[in-house]
This record gives C-alpha cells, structure tokens and sequence, in this order.
C-alpha cells in the first residue's frame, strides 16, 4: 500500500502469516511466492502506521509544509520477503525512481517501521545499517539489537528482552518462586532470552532453572511429548514460555493431551494477549497465567479512521499497482468473495461482496480496540520519525549539529543525518507517555502485567494487574495489585515452587552436589556460630564473649562462672573458714581463760597465742578465693595465703626448735643452749621468716602482678573468670618457701618424737606436720589438674584442709585436758607422768 508524500516512510508488516514458494527450476519462468493466511491483526497495525502519518499530516504544527507519505510492505511471515520488501524500501520499488547523474538526492524512503519479527529485524539492520537508514522497529524484542556496533540505525518503541527478562525476574522475586522451568523458541527471540535469562538469575541469584527446553519450529510429536512430560514430572510448579503463539498452540495441544494441570505459566509478550489460546478448551490449564504484555495505549480517532477503511477508497495507487489487500480484509470480515478475485487469493465462500457491507455491524477482531498494545508502538515509532524531522526543517543555519555547524534540508537529506536527530527525540504522546531513545537505541522501558481470568460465567478476560518499569534511580520497579490476580488452584494462592525450603535462622544452605544453586541441604550452625536471617550461605562466629543460643538464630553473653558465694560450692567453703575460723577464737579463748594453768604455760603460750592468730588467718584467706575475682583480690588472695601459711610454719619450727633446746638444757652442760631461744629470739625468729615471704609476695606483685583472667580454653560457652598468677616462679617460690619450712619442721619434729611425755609436743607437731605435707603434695596436681573454678575450690579445701589439721593435731589434746581433764592439768601430774615413764 502507497500514498505519495514529500517524504515518503516505509513500514514492514505481517499482513499474511505465511507463504508458498514455488518449486524452483531451469527451465521454468521464476515465479513470485504467494501470500496465505491472512493476519488481521496485522492489517491493523499496517492501517495504524497509515492513521499515523494521516493525523501527522493534518497537525499544523509539525512538519509544516511538509505533507508525509508512507509505503508499506507486507512480509508474509517469511524472512526472505520481508528482506526483499526492505530492499525494495531502501533502493527504489518502481523503475520511475531515478537518481540525479551525480548519484545525490535522498532515498526513497527515509526511515522504516519495522519489521515485527526479531530475526527479520537482524537481517534487515545488518544491511540496511551500512547506509545508516534509521529502522523503528514496533515489536521486535531481542536483546542482541541493542549493539550499536552492529546496528548503528536501529530503534525501537518497545522495550528489549532483557528489560523483558529483568521484568519475569521481578514477578519471580515478588512471589518467591526459585524454582522454574523455561521453554524458549528455537530462533533469535527464544536462544537470546535463554541466555541473558540464565545470566541475569545467576548475577540477582533470583532462582535456577529446573530445566530448559527448546520448542521445535516442524512441531515434531515425539519431541513436544518429551517435552511435556518432562514439565509433567518436574517439581518446578512454574513455566515460563518466550514463544510465539504458532509455538503455544503446537504444546498446549499435548498439554491437553498429557492432561498436565496444577501449573503457573508466565507468558512472555509475543503470546500474552493471544486470543487463538483463550478458548474453553484450553483454560483449564492456562487460566491464572500471568503475562508481560506491551504497554497498551490510547489512540484518540483511529476507530473512526479504521470505520472509513472501504475497498474502493484503497482501489490503486499513484503508480497504478492494484491494491488488493482491502479487499482481502474486506472478504475476510465478512466472508464474502469479490468477483473476480484478486490475484494471488484463494477465492472466499459464500455470497459476493456488495461493498455496502457496514464494519459497525460486525464483531471482530480489528474493531476491539480496548487493547492497542502493538498498534501503540506502531503510532509512537511513526510519531518519532515525524518529530526527528520536524527537528531538521527547524534547525537554524549556522547553530546546526554538522560540520561547520550547518544543518540538513530534506532535498539532500541523508539517512545518518535522520539518525542522528531519531536520537534525541524526545515527545509526549497524547496517552501521556514519554518517548525518547537511550544510547542504544531502546525507548523507555514499561510493561503491563496481565492475568488471564475464567470467570464463572464462562466469560474469559484479561486482566491489567500492574505494570514494571524502569525507573533511573532504583532499577526495575514492580507495582502488583495482589487482589486482582485469579489464582488456578484449589488454594486460591500463589503456588509454591521452590527446589529446597527455605533454611530457617540457624542453619546455613549446603548445595547438593551435582545440583543447581536452589537445591540446597539445611545444617544447622555449629556450637558458636549463627545464622539470624533465612538462607544463610554461612554461619557466623559470635563475638568472644557471646556464645550461640540453642536454637543458632543470635548469640548471647556467656555465662560468667567463677567460684561463687551463691553456689552450694562456695557456701560450703565459706561455711567452713567461717567455722575454723570461729574455733581458733574459741580455743583462743580457752587458751587466754587458762593461760596460768600448767598445760598452757608448758606449752610456750606467747607461740602458742601467735599460731592460732596466724591459723584464723589462714583460714579467713581462703576467702579471698571465692567470689567474682578483681584486682585486689588477686593481689592479695596469695600473698595473704603464703604470708599466713609461713606465719604459722615459723610459729610451730621455732616452737620445735625450743623443744629441743629444752631438752637439751636439761642434760648436764646443756643450759648455755637456751640463751639462743629467749622470747626476743623467738619473735625475732618468727619475724624474720616471715618477712622473707612477704619479700617474695612483693617481688612477685611488682614484677608480674596476678591479675582477673577470662578464659575461653576451658569451656566453649562459658567464661571463666580466673586469677592467672602472672609469674609462674613467683607462685612456685611462695610454695617452695612454705613447704621447706614445713619439711624442716617435720624433720626436727620427728627427731624429737621420743623425748619423755613432759616434752611430747614434738609428737603433736610431728603429726601436724605430716598432714600439712600430705596435703600440698596432693594440692599440687590436684591444682593443675582443675580447670576453672575448681582449681581455686582445690586450693580453698588444701587451706581449710592443712589448717584444720594443724588446729586438731596442736590444739586437740590440749583443749581435751583443760575441758574435759582438768585434774591433769597440773605441774604435778605433768612431771608426774614423765617421772613415771622414765
């Protein structure tokens, strides 16, 4: 179809949806291929661009003086017209078409609209972009064409598979599914959505493929069946299709024959709007699906430039070429034949057509005009050719965008001049739509999202539940009205399709070997470590004083352990200083209360005074041992300890030693050695022990201070709360110290064991002594064998334990005959005793 003009656009249309090629031979005249099938649809996107340039023409305010014209091709659905049909466009369709001598002058049309398909876009661009002819296409998608290497003219009103792919991703987030299959068709449209498909959902880690299957173009039975079943037996509850409606057509049919229900499809573009596959028949399995579909617009006086279409008015053209293609539509509408039929047409049944027929008075197809989806882009790419011409004939000489700042004229317009103005247009449909073209040539991108509804009544619609668009700040945005969607399952919900549940808080994902991401194994975190969102790739590690809860899902403090007074432990301990303690004074006071009788006066009774003081101060020490250890208390709870022990050691070594010397006095000649052992010598002797241990407790502070410790080694989930000693030699000297002073001890002790009764307090201190060694020789491993606060209740009980044993063996017997014999307690019976025995 032509119509002259100034400037004349192409168009590219699929006004036929197939074609017969004639068998090609030597001898035979070449024949043109026939045209079948007729696409309505089709004519109404060819009559779109045609209202376009119409309305284009009578608007005074763009292209003034300028009256457009149009040429439009059919490709009848086979790539080798439409290619032929495109180098018609560009190099001149009539022999009247002649070039100045010099080889100037503009093309003979200075831009095109088109083609629908993806690879007849490919092809055309490839060639047709050597000489920089802007191309607009309406409907092809693939995301290869956004090269601008490659196709340095191509544009484009509707957005490209990867914004399409980017848009099923969102739908795909929205309602969880990570689990989905995908069937593609098997050319440029199906192969390059398989692949940026796969690649987008690896980047956003949106969801894996369950699987991936290629529909075949010859609808081969035995590979369809494979194909179904496998959709059948596939946990995948989600199907998405990038195919063409001859693709759906072929499947659904074994879908029904599988009878494969309980599936959500996701259409693509090219097929949500079919109606061929909104029938009672099918929408069993195809009610619920939802689609991406093209923007659908508004075009305002199209119904009654359609209602004026009439094949008279379209009888020939300025060249004379006959145009048959109303009459086509015409016998197509209301299924009448006009006689003689026109060439190349398959002659139509029934009654002859009158040409009164009224396009008001039928239902069709081309007069539904409450979804102008394709036809939209159709009237946007039209508009923005018009407008990039309009920039041209409103340039200013000398402020031009070429060299030498000229501009160009449309008698010596050249096509990447047309290119370079397509690029920057930038308009507002009367819709309200913005149009302009990014650096690749691709219009903004927007989708509506439809949802194919069964209604009760039988009735099948499609309904508009929001749309996705890009947005230049925060990416694809989806706007979903849940409410609206019609669910195909019992449930009336979104269905779950997921290869692995999710993994709760307090587990981490394990990919299943040989398996895609999405298919995962639940471990829960280890003793330690958390997880505290859902699918988590990995545990992590609490901080040092925090350990995991039970249920791995946030970390909590450790609990804090030491040896307490609130644990039945620490009372006991306590219990116990309190009570030795409490008996010291008393035998304390005993011993003050009698200090006159004989038994206290034998006895040595200022040692004996100054050794119960020093044995409360052992047994008050052991209780800077129990509780929440500080500074202080670590400084002072070993010093006090060896200083006390050592104070009580030296009280019982001196008494010993004056033992002995007292003995010693009593043979002949031996008087001289008790001016050694006055009561100035013993204190002073007592004193200066005691003053080396407070030597060594000095050095060891100063040098390497035991200091509050909290320990992780011993218990994972707990602190322990400890004294370390800061120097290991200093411990050990303060030890050292105590235990050779009890081994000399015990061994002068021993020595004096047999000396007679009136002196057998070197028994006592004998037995005393052997019990103080025995229990720090076990305190030592015991000590270094406990960990926590077991080892400071070890060291607690070797205190209380030595401590009771010197109470019990020095001061039991003692207190025994000044209690409970007291007639023994006499000078008299004393001697007595010992002048018996010997």
């Amino acid at each position: 179809m032509h119509k002259p003009g100034d400037v004349v656009l192409g168009g590219l249309f699929e006004v036929h949806y197939t074609s017969i090629f004639p068998e090609l031979t030597f001898t035979s005249e070449p024949q043109q291929p026939s045209c079948k099938g007729f696409d309505i649809l089709g004519f109404r996107h060819a009559m779109t661009m045609a209202f376009a340039i119409d309305e284009i023409n009578k608007n005074s305010n763009l292209l003034h003086n300028v009256t457009l014209g149009y040429s439009l091709y059919d490709n009848c659905g086979a790539l080798i017209i439409g290619f032929s049909s495109a180098l018609s466009l560009a190099s001149g369709r009539e022999e009247q078409f002649l070039l100045q001598e010099n080889c100037l002058g503009s093309p003979p049309v200075l831009g095109i609209v088109g083609d629908s398909f993806s690879t007849f876009s490919i092809a055309i661009s490839n060639v047709l972009g050597l000489f920089k002819l802007p191309i607009v296409s309406y409907f092809a998608t693939c995301s290869c064409l956004t090269d601008r290497q490659r196709f340095p003219s191509f544009f484009r009103t509707i957005p490209s598979d990867a914004f399409q792919v980017r848009a099923m991703i969102q739908i795909l987030k929205h309602f969880g599914w990570t689990w989905v299959g995908l069937l593609v068709s098997d050319d440029d449209y199906g192969l390059h959505v398989a692949q940026s498909l796969q690649s987008d959902l690896a980047q956003s880690g949106g969801g894996c493929l369950a699987y991936l299957e290629v529909l075949p173009w010859d609808s081969d039975p035995s590979e369809l069946k494979r194909i179904v079943y496998l959709i059948k037996t596939s946990t995948a509850r989600v199907v998405m299709v990038f195919a063409h409606e001859m693709h759906m057509i072929q499947l659904m049919e074994e879908v029904v024959r599988q009878d494969v229900t309980g599936l959500q499809w996701i259409a693509s573009e090219a097929w949500t709007a079919a109606a061929v596959l909104q029938t009672p028949r099918l929408m069993p399995y195809l009610s619920g699906t939802l689609g991406i579909a093209i923007r659908r617009g508004e075009i305002p006086g199209i119904r009654e430039f359609l209602l004026q279409i009439h094949p008279d008015q379209y009888d020939s053209d300025s060249y004379g070429n006959n145009i048959v293609r109303v009459r086509q539509f015409w016998e197509y509408t209301f299924q009448c034949r006009f006689a003689p039929p026109p060439p190349g047409w398959i002659e139509a049944g029934g009654a002859l057509c009158t040409g009164d027929e009224n396009l008001e008075n039928v239902e069709t197809e081309f007069m539904d005009l409450s979804n102008l989806r394709p036809e939209y882009n159709v009237y946007k790419a039209a508009y923005a050719l018009a407008y990039a011409l309009d920039n041209i004939l409103k340039c200013e000489p000398g402020r031009g965008p070429f060299n030498g700042n000229s501009c160009a004229s449309l008698q010596t317009l050249e096509p990447w001049q047309l290119v370079h103005y397509l690029q920057m247009v930038n308009f507002t449909t009367s819709f309200g739509d913005q149009v302009s073209f990014d650096e690749n040539g691709d219009a903004s991108p927007i989708y509506d999202i439809m949802n194919w509804q069964w209604l009760p009544d039988g009735r099948i619609t499609v309904q508009n539940v929001g749309e996705v668009k890009k947005s230049a700040f925060k990416g694809e945005e989806l706007t979903l009205d849940e409410d609206k969607i019609f669910w195909n399952f019992e449930s009336k919900e979104p269905p779950r399709s997921v290869c692995s549940e999710s993994c709760p808080p307090g587990t981490r994902m394990a990919r299943k070997k040989g398996e895609p991401v999405c298919c995962f194994d639940c471990i829960p975190c280890s003793e330690g470590k958390i997880s505290n969102k859902s699918d988590s790739m990995k545990c992590i590690s609490c901080p040092e004083d925090f350990w995991s809860n039970p249920q791995r899902d946030h970390c909590v403090p450790k609990k804090t352990e030491f040896l307490s007074y609130h644990e039945p432990l620490g009372i006991c301990l306590t219990t116990t200083s309190l009570l030795g303690t409490f008996i010291c004074a008393v035998v304390l006071g005993i011993f003050i209360y009698h200090r006159s009788t004989p038994m206290v006066r034998a006895n040595n009774s200022e040692l004996s005074f100054l050794l119960l003081v020093s044995l409360k101060l052992c047994f008050l020490c052991s209780l800077l041992f129990i509780g929440r250890p500080r500074l202080w208390t670590c400084q002072l709870r070993h010093a006090a300890f060896g200083i006390s022990f050592v104070l009580c050691v030296s009280c019982i070594l001196v008494k010993t030693m004056v033992v002995l010397a007292v003995f010693k006095a009593s043979k002949p000649g031996g008087g001289a050695s008790l001016k050694w052992f006055g009561a100035v010598q013993q204190r002073g002797t007592v004193l200066v022990l005691t003053c080396i241990q407070a030597a060594i407790c000095t050095c060891w502070i100063v040098s390497a201070s035991p200091a509050p410790h909290k320990n992780t080694q011993y218990h994972n989930d707990k602190i322990v709360y400890e004294c370390v000693v800061g120097s290991t030699i200093g411990f050990a000297v303060l030890l050292g110290y105590i235990g050779l002073l009890a081994i000399l001890s015990f061994l002068l002790a021993f020595l004096a064991r047999n000396l007679p009764d009136n002196f057998n307090e070197a028994k006592f201190i004998t037995f005393s002594m052997l019990i103080f060694c025995a229990v720090w020789v076990a305190f030592v491993p015991a000590y270094v064998n406990s960990p926590g606060k077991y080892a400071d209740a070890v060291e607690v009980f070797a205190i209380l334990a030595s401590s009771f044993g010197l109470l019990v063996a020095l001061f039991g017997p003692k207190c025994y005959i000044i209690l409970l014999r007291p007639e023994r307690n006499t000078k008299k019976a004393i001697m007595g005793r010992g002048t018996t025995k010997s």
